[in-house]
Order: structure tokens, then sequence, then C-alpha cells
């Protein structure tokens, strides 16, 4: 299984728009980054999201390159400060390959958890409208594959 986390495109401030949708930079940035796995032909079952104006744009944007056949949900316990145990026991038994774009520091502890144990390893540097492919082996162990940030993409 993989695993793509996500986080959302650069957003608006609160004060000049209160749903925080995304900056014209975030969504150019993760539209470069969603023509950039184009080609790699990603397909996933889902692609979930926290509901969240910022993180629905970008699901959005990225669901027109890699999703399948579910297609976009926004999924509760996906928000920035939520405990990340429900979604760790969940893949447990999720086979497909899946995408989830949520915010810091949910995504951090995410990843940090599936590839060390601890919330607090801190494996990854997310960076906005950047992915980071995590790959469970047969044995359940996850390991960080590839990530692609639209920096690297200039």
């Amino acid at each position: 299984m993989r695993l793509y986390l996500v986080q959302h495109g650069e957003a608006k401030s609160a004060d000049v728009d209160p749903t925080r949708s995304l900056t014209d930079k975030g969504l150019e940035d993760v539209r470069r980054v969603a023509a950039f796995l184009q080609p790699r032909r990603l397909v996933v079952e889902a692609v979930w999201h926290s509901g969240k104006t910022r993180a629905a744009e970008t699901a959005e944007v990225l669901a027109q390159t890699i999703a399948g056949n579910q297609g976009v949900f926004k999924r509760d316990g996906l928000a920035p400060n939520d405990p990340v145990g429900t979604v760790v026991e969940h893949l447990t038994s999720f086979d497909d390959d899946l995408a989830i774009v949520g915010h810091l520091p949910f995504l951090s502890k995410l990843a940090s958890v599936l590839v060390t144990g601890s919330e607090e390893a801190n494996v990854v540097a997310f960076q906005m409208s950047g992915v980071v492919c995590l790959e469970r082996d047969q044995a359940g162990a996850w390991r960080i594959r590839w990530m692609v940030t639209p920096d690297l993409l200039s």
C-alpha cells in the first residue's frame, strides 16, 4: 500500500478570507505538483481531506490527476490538531493506495507514528502543496518512498 500525504497549498489569511481558500500561488503550486505527478500515472482509491476549504481545494486539484474509483471525500479526524490514532488504526486494514490532504501538525504526527511509532519523531519536513509517499511493506512496516515539493519543480 502507498499512502500519499499532502499538505494543503498556501492559503489566504483569515482576516482576508475567513474560509482560508487557496491563494493564487497556492493554487499554482498544487497544479504544478499535480502536473508533475500526472505522467507517473498514480492512482489512489480515494482522496481524503479535512473539509477545510484550503484542503478541499487542494484535494480537488490533485484528484484530477490521481483519483480512482471512490473520488474525493471529506473525512472527520483530519483537522490540524486531531489525534492520529483513528487514522493509523484504519490504515492497518486498508490495502488500497490512498491520499490524505491535510494540515500540520496532523500530517507530521501521522507520518512519524507510521514510520517510527512516535508522534514526536518529526520524520518529514512537510511543505505546502508537497506530497510525501509512504509505502507499507508485506510485514506492515512503513517507509518514506519519496517526496516532491513545489520548490523542487521551479
